[in-house]
């Protein structure tokens, strides 16, 4: 510090000043490096999150220091990192979902030509949506970027389902059969494809979803939200979707008064 007081700095008459008599050179506490972006002074503040969703953790923490904490003239506050990362593919994703249901409806119309069948399938997404949630409740799991990819995944296993039941007994009612006739030999004819396809996609996920190691934190939302969501898809597949099926067509065959 003393040498630093003892620069000499050249002043405009000429003489040569020690640095000490123009400024305080003295020991204080400090940031350790300074960083830039933009041309702009910029400090992070980083910390980790255990036992809680990233979203609900990031909401308090802004509600907190809007309330408590008033920052000077010029500076501001920007949220990064993983939160920044999340919000932006939570965003993508908002849009692929709605996209993903279309077109699969889009699919399934084009599959039996019909507005009513391809509806009775897509009644299938409620089901597993309810599913894949709870299942994420009682495992103690959030609601996150991989557990979105997951609901994706669901809904194609869950409409693939639906879609083996009704396009066998649509065939058989092409063929002249009852329509209760049709509904028990359909169900009983592809009860096994519908429970092979469940739990074979059931049985693959559940390493994922009792991994503890590196890379758990993707994999179990994942996994839950499909496990969770095929068992409840998969009993609305073979008892409520007949049921509808059954009732509709009772109501087609209903004369106009």
């Amino acid at each position: 510090m003393q040498a630093i007081g003892a620069i000499l700095v050249d002043s405009p008459a000429g003489a040569r000043v020690p640095l000490k008599q123009l400024a305080d050179v003295s020991i204080v506490d400090g940031p350790v490096q300074i960083s830039r972006e933009n041309g702009q002074r910029r400090m992070g503040i980083e910390f980790n999150i255990k036992g809680r969703d990233m979203g609900s953790v990031v909401r308090e923490a802004q509600e907190q220091i809007k309330g408590k904490v008033a920052l000077p003239s010029g500076y501001y506050l920007s949220w990064g990192g993983q939160f920044e990362n999340q919000q932006q593919a939570m965003k993508r994703l908002m849009i692929i979902l709605p996209m993903v249901v279309g077109l699969i409806l889009l699919l399934l119309f084009i599959t039996f030509n019909s507005v009513t069948l391809a509806l009775l399938v897509i009644f299938n997404l409620p089901f597993a949506l309810v599913g894949g949630v709870f299942s994420l409740l009682i495992s103690g799991l959030y609601l996150s970027v991989p557990a979105s990819v997951g609901f994706s995944v669901l809904f194609g296993v869950a409409v693939l389902n639906g879609g083996v039941l009704s396009s066998y007994v649509a065939q058989l009612r092409q063929e002249g059969m009852p329509v209760q006739e049709a509904l028990y030999a359909g169900c009983g004819a592809r009860l096994r494809p519908i429970l092979m396809t469940a739990s074979i996609t059931v049985f693959s996920l559940i390493p994922m979803l009792l991994a503890t190691g590196p890379g758990s934190e993707v994999q179990r939302p994942l996994a839950a939200v499909v496990v969770g969501g095929l068992f409840t898809s998969t009993l609305a597949t073979l008892l409520v979707l007949p049921t509808l099926y059954g009732w509709f067509e009772r109501k087609k065959a209903e004369p106009e008064i």
